[in-house]
């Protein structure tokens, strides 16, 4: 016992820099899983989730672009556009936590998001819900700022639904919706998807040769 004492006290200090440790590490791992500037799941850990989501049942995988984003960051600057951009991730957070699902920021100012919906009537009432809530305008220094909303949506009525396809789909609807000037568009089952390039589609930014909305 003479001895014991003196070496638990010494080893006193080492157990709390380790659990110190232990708990920047697990911050700096969930920091990482997220989002710096709207918190919301980054690209990998959306992936991971909405593969399990998709698992259990009928799901909507959704992708949203913003109408006017670019306009907006050039006529009131950068700071104006992460503000947006903030309010814009706790709306889609929002929708998420009330329908059980997962969102993430894929980059810029396009935001995917995987949620239980069980008919295609359900689906068009969550997307007109959804538009009215990211279109309304964002406060910035006293004053609102307009901002749209493309929002394109693909539905797996049967489990497991392929996310890279389902997704694939959710971004021919969006962009179909923003040719239209904005609003919501569902994928029809029937076509097949357009080529892609390095996993995005043919003639969209990030694909070689494409060119910007």
């Amino acid at each position: 016992m003479s001895t014991l004492l003196p070496a638990l006290a010494a080893a006193a200090p080492t157990a709390a820099a380790w659990s110190l440790h232990t708990m920047w590490m697990r911050r700096k791992l969930a920091a990482a899983r997220r989002d710096p500037l709207t918190g919301l799941a980054t690209r990998e850990t959306f992936e991971t989730d909405a593969r399990r989501l998709l698992a259990y049942g009928p799901r909507a995988v959704l992708v949203v672009d913003l109408d006017g984003f670019k306009v907006l960051n050039d006529s009131h600057g950068h700071a104006a556009g992460d503000t947006a951009l903030s309010a814009i991730g706790r709306r889609l957070a929002d929708w998420s936590a009330d329908n059980a699902g997962q969102v993430a920021r894929l980059g810029g100012d396009e935001f995917a998001a995987v949620a239980p919906v069980y008919s295609p009537a359900d689906l068009a009432w969550e997307l007109e819900q959804l538009h009215q809530r990211l279109c309304e305008p964002v406060a910035y220094e006293g004053r609102p700022l307009a901002l749209g909303a493309s929002i394109g949506a693909a539905w797996s009525a049967r489990p497991p639904g392929d996310l890279p396809w389902l997704l694939r789909r959710a971004d021919e609807a969006m962009y179909a919706a923003k040719q239209n000037g904005g609003g919501y568009h569902i994928a029809d089952d029937t076509t097949e998807p357009h080529p892609t390039v390095n996993g995005r589609r043919a003639g969209r930014p990030g694909a070689h040769g494409g060119a910007d909305r």
